[in-house]
């Protein structure tokens, strides 16, 4: 008679194993959810209206949030929201130990995601290349 074993039975069913995340992007998910909403909900500063977190980037030791951001606007409007929260750094920091419930709350760090600009111009440049063969296969 096979001995039961708990974790091939949770593995078979899809808990536990390679099906689960790591803790440190669970936080990350969780920190970005917790700042999305309290950008939205509770921040009053102008500063702050058209900004969006993108991505919070957390190492293992979860000592460090790497909060990445984006803003409608040039690089004014970037500069300001930057300026904006750095300011609500400690409000935000103050926010998610009380929420998360953590041993010890990540630092905060901000950051602006030049990721959208990126993909914007690489669009861009796929554009032009269909655009390229499409006049070729016209004139042929």
């Amino acid at each position: 008679m096979a001995s039961w074993d708990p974790k091939q039975t949770l593995d078979s069913i899809g808990i536990g194993g390679k099906n689960e995340q790591k803790r440190s992007s669970r936080v990350a998910e969780a920190i970005r959810n917790e700042l999305s909403t309290l950008l939205i909900s509770k921040v009053r500063d102008p500063r702050l209206l058209n900004v969006h977190i993108s991505r919070v980037e957390v190492p293992d030791d979860l000592s460090l949030a790497r909060i990445f951001f984006t803003v409608l606007g040039g690089k004014k409007e970037i500069k300001e929201a930057g300026i904006g929260l750095e300011r609500a750094k400690g409000f935000m920091r103050s926010h998610i130990a009380k929420t998360l419930n953590l041993r010890f709350t990540p630092a905060l760090l901000f950051r602006y995601d030049s990721i959208v600009e990126k993909v914007a111009e690489l669009d861009g440049i796929f554009q032009e290349i269909a655009n390229e063969r499409k006049s070729q296969e016209d004139d042929s």
